[in-house]
């Protein structure tokens, strides 16, 4: 297996035993000698969109590890990169081994769930969507694995998460929560009068401390129209914003009885993690969501690693947008893209050429993979922007075809 496995496992660093044994020295242990404790998974983390199955590059715009929040040193990242750094089509698209340990097989994919959630990765396209879609797979979860598991459990390939009502819940509820703090922020962090320092923390007594919107979930790739706003009510609990400890928040979602909310985002982190108080007088278990740009009304999350951009609307914003028109979606019909950034390894065609549907048009090369463009339907080259060997982008222009 990964040598990271089992140096988790065994508490051996097989590293140092090779450099030893390289050096003339005899191995330290014997077979009875290696324990075995615990469970460990490896999840390897790629630049690369895991509905394609084609790398991705770009520069690491934010780029933060999990970390280890127990004695156990539940989490191991083995990589080689930091924030800034470049993934290019000239190498291999692996970003890390990420690595997760636990007492038992249950506790290790707990970890694994945690870790990929935290997971920031900002600037390329990561397959953090699909590990954490596999490792919620039931069969997965009792260890019913085999090679066809991927063509058995997304025989159409892997399209994003599908959201249940329970992560929809989970997702609403951090869209209404994310603008409330938002809204904050922008508003009161800017007014030095409205602060107020005690000791170490930072308190705010926000101009606006409840906010009612109708939050709207995108169309998924199942639905034939988009879903049903959802109203949600919001309310800051003691009408203080503290910027350096969590925030307790009361929601209402959809008319549902009021929840009481902790909220827990850093300024400098883009992972939001939430807490519910249950009437028993406990909570509920950790909700992580990402946050990763605003939109015009709305913000753009990351939950489970799939990526959502969530509407979050006033009532005469959720209102007007009745009116809005829908935009209509580019014709691609007559053009043939690169699926992915790469160098032209050839061009089969030329202007004026009649090719048939299916057929061979030409070659892109990255990262070891080879892509052969064909044609969407037939027809008559009318002309090709570029040559062999040039370096081109994702979804850039390779031919067009004839009208």
């Amino acid at each position: 297996v990964e040598h990271p496995i089992t140096e988790y496992i065994t508490g051996i660093d097989l590293v140092e035993e090779m450099i030893r044994v390289a050096a003339g020295h005899p191995l330290k242990l014997k077979q009875q000698d290696v324990p075995l404790k615990g469970w460990a998974i490896e999840s390897r983390v790629y630049a690369e969109d895991p509905e394609k199955y084609l790398p991705s590059i770009g520069t690491l715009r934010k780029y933060q590890e999990p970390r280890a929040e127990t004695d156990l040193q539940e989490v191991r990242v083995d990589s080689g990169i930091v924030e800034g750094s470049e993934i290019s089509i000239h190498y291999d698209p692996m970003i890390s081994k990420l690595c997760t340990y636990g007492r038992d097989r249950n506790e290790a994919i707990q970890n694994m769930r945690r870790a990929l959630d935290t997971y920031v990765i900002q600037g390329v396209t990561h397959n953090i969507p699909l590990l954490r879609d596999i490792i919620d797979q039931p069969d997965f979860q009792s260890g019913k694995l085999s090679t066809n598991f991927l063509a058995e459990h997304y025989p159409q390939g892997f399209r994003g998460q599908k959201l249940t009502p329970t992560t929809q819940h989970e997702l609403v509820t951090t869209a209404a929560l994310g603008h409330a703090i938002r809204e904050i922020r922008n508003s009161t962090l800017s007014q030095p009068a409205s602060r107020q320092s005690l000791g170490p923390h930072s308190v705010y007594y926000p101009t606006q401390t409840e906010w009612q919107a109708q939050v709207k979930l995108p169309v998924s790739a199942a639905e034939s129209e988009a879903p049903a706003p959802i109203p949600v009510k919001v309310a800051l609990v003691d009408k203080t914003f503290s910027l350096t400890e969590p925030n307790i928040f009361e929601v209402q979602v959809n008319g549902e009885s009021t929840q009481r909310v902790t909220v827990d985002w850093p300024v400098e982190s883009p992972v939001i993690k939430t807490t519910t108080s249950l009437a028993d007088g406990s909570s509920s278990q950790e909700v992580i969501v990402q946050y990763i740009d605003s939109l015009p009304l709305g913000l753009r999350l990351q939950h489970h690693g799939t990526h959502f951009d969530v509407q979050v609307l006033s009532a005469t914003q959720s209102h007007l947008s009745k009116y809005m028109k829908e935009k209509a979606p580019l014709d691609l019909s007559k053009v043939v893209l690169s699926p992915m950034p790469g160098r032209v390894v050839s061009i089969n065609v030329k202007v004026g050429d009649v090719i048939a549907e299916g057929g061979e048009l030409a070659v892109v090369e990255a990262m070891k993979m080879q892509n052969v463009l064909r044609a969407p339907k037939a027809g008559t080259i009318k002309a090709v922007h570029v040559a062999a060997n040039d370096t081109v982008n994702a979804d850039e222009i390779i031919i067009e075809l004839e009208d």
